[in-house]
């Protein structure tokens, strides 16, 4: 009798554990994530908040460990511009470097991160003329690979909500940082 009910919780387990994977398995090879926002400044103002990434860290939601080792290239913004970092568990290690910048519409950026687990991913910011005359529509995007342990981590974390939502927060502080700039 006992072993019977515990073949049968083994082949509900095993069962469960296949379905899983197989659910994992359907999911997209690739990834993309993208929040955007109206700023009430123009394009030229905002552009070297996200080009220079000295200034970036003044509105990114991603540095949150004071004790992180940061590194930066010696040149700290366009094309070759590279910033490293090396923090808690909450921040991890990487290093994200600018590819392609065409002022003042787009910066492109490569995002290699090396903890809490391996991914290279792209970054794209694009700033895009607003409906109204002085505003300026700006998007975050981030797009990659999505290997088979990343669709198995989806299947139980919402990573698009997650890391959406760190966007939102940095976008809302680009906003706020951006609009007081062209104030004055």
């Amino acid at each position: 009798m006992f072993k019977t009910i515990a073949l049968t919780v083994l082949s509900v387990v095993a069962l469960a554990v296949v379905s899983v994977l197989a659910y994992a398995a359907t999911k997209p090879d690739t990834f993309q994530i993208a929040r955007s926002v109206r700023i009430n400044a123009p394009a030229e103002k905002i552009f070297p908040l996200i080009n220079d990434l000295h200034r970036q860290l003044t509105w990114i939601p991603f540095d949150r460990d004071p004790a992180a080792k940061r590194s930066f290239s010696s040149n700290a913004a366009g094309k070759g511009a590279s910033y490293a970092w090396d923090g808690n568990r909450d921040v991890g290690a990487g290093k994200i470097e600018i590819i392609d910048e065409s002022a003042p519409s787009k910066v492109a950026m490569t995002l290699d991160m090396t903890r809490p687990m391996a991914a290279h991913n792209l970054v794209d910011f694009t700033l895009a003329p607003g409906e109204s005359a002085g505003t300026t529509d700006v998007t975050w995007a981030m797009h990659g690979a999505q290997p088979f342990f990343g669709k198995l981590i989806s299947t139980f974390i919402d990573c698009e909500k997650m890391v959406g939502d760190d966007f939102d927060k940095g976008l809302a502080k680009l906003k706020m940082v951006a609009e007081s700039q062209a104030a004055q």
